[in-house]
């Protein structure tokens, strides 16, 4: 496997780029703004097609490259789903997984520092935020944290992992790069209590002060998701009370643009072509491809993902390449359910 580890001296902060080799697919974990053009630069020596951005929670003290990075590769952004960003392409949860080829990671729900900070976990190695440091572990005090939570999360999530696991946090201030869940249960002082309410005094007493730039950054992390309202894009915006209001007309074909596992997981709208976003790229090389699904001169292809970001992608791409009877669904997938539109479910029976 090909693995990066990158540090922003600013903030401390450590970023991660994963692939399964020179030339595949990769995804970054906590990329850093003003390390962009860095990022990209590296994906370009080693022949990498960035095709997932994630954050681990959101940032208090460094501005997410996860919408300069989305705009610049049209790779899919990732965080939790319990994060309060507007808009972001891909929302997970506890159990899932995040997958590219030949890399999958565990996503692990481990709240405490934020409400919706995570870990993400393959064999061997695990990626803790700032839920778990090296020596330390992340303060309880802002953005709804809570220490008694944090003790689950680390003492019944990341602590039962197998102790030669390696331990990648989001940030190191002392110039340590990696650790293992066997060295910090047995070495990191925040770890030797014998109870939660003891590990919970210790978090009370820590004093720190607020990160300086926190109300500036926080609120423009939470605004990294797409703009809906590019000129290209929101003329060929269909909401859902529009579409939902003109069912019966044969004359849309839907595509969904989303993965195995959300479609699993939240159904699909009924009769909907399924091209992944993630191979989207793919499809549009081949002329026609695309306009010739309908077999009809006046059908519009209507695309739809999770929350309308993956779709306004793959509808200004489709544009550009000259097929104009395209549009998108305003708010995804999401926004159908909320309004009741009809679901079908393709989960998979043993």
């Amino acid at each position: 496997m090909l693995f990066r580890q990158l540090f922003d001296t600013v903030s401390c902060s450590y970023t991660y780029l994963l692939a399964s080799s020179v030339g595949s697919e990769a995804l970054i974990i906590d990329p850093v703004l003003e390390k962009t053009n860095h990022y990209l630069k590296l994906l370009e020596e080693l022949n990498l097609k960035l095709v997932k951005a994630i954050d681990t929670h959101l940032h208090a003290d460094h501005l997410t490259a996860l919408g300069a990075l989305r705009d610049q590769t049209s790779c899919v952004t990732v965080m939790g789903k319990q994060s309060s960003v507007k808009v972001v392409s891909m929302r997970v949860d506890d159990g899932d997984k995040i997958e590219i080829d030949g890399v999958s990671l565990d996503v692990m729900y481990t709240p405490g520092h934020t409400d919706d900070s995570y870990c993400f976990y393959r064999p061997g190695m695990v990626f803790t935020g700032d839920t778990l440091l090296i020596r330390g572990s992340g303060r309880t005090d802002f953005q709804n944290g809570n220490a008694e939570i944090a003790y689950e999360s680390i003492f019944n999530k990341l602590l039962v992992l197998p102790e030669d696991t390696f331990v990648y946090p989001g940030h190191d201030y002392k110039g340590d790069t990696v650790s293992t869940i066997g060295e910090e249960k047995a070495f990191n002082p925040r770890l030797q209590v014998r109870s939660k309410q003891e590990y919970v005094s210790i978090m009370g007493s820590l004093g720190l002060a607020s990160p300086k730039i926190m109300d500036v950054v926080v609120p423009a992390n939470q605004e990294i998701g797409m703009s809906q309202n590019e000129t290209e894009i929101a003329e060929h915006t269909m909401s859902v009370d529009l579409i939902l209001g003109s069912l019966t007309n044969d004359n849309i074909l839907f595509v969904d643009l989303r993965e195995d596992a959300e479609r699993q997981k939240n159904g699909v709208i009924p009769n909907s072509l399924h091209l992944p976003y993630i191979n989207f790229s793919d499809h549009t090389k081949f002329g026609d491809l695309l306009g010739n699904l309908s077999g009809k001169p006046d059908q519009k292809l209507l695309l739809y993902c999770a929350y309308g970001e993956r779709s306004a992608l793959a509808l200004k791409e489709l544009r550009s390449s000259g097929l104009k009877n395209t549009c998108h669904l305003a708010g995804g997938i999401d926004a159908w359910i909320n309004a009741g539109g009809p679901i079908l479910d393709v989960r998979k029976t043993p």
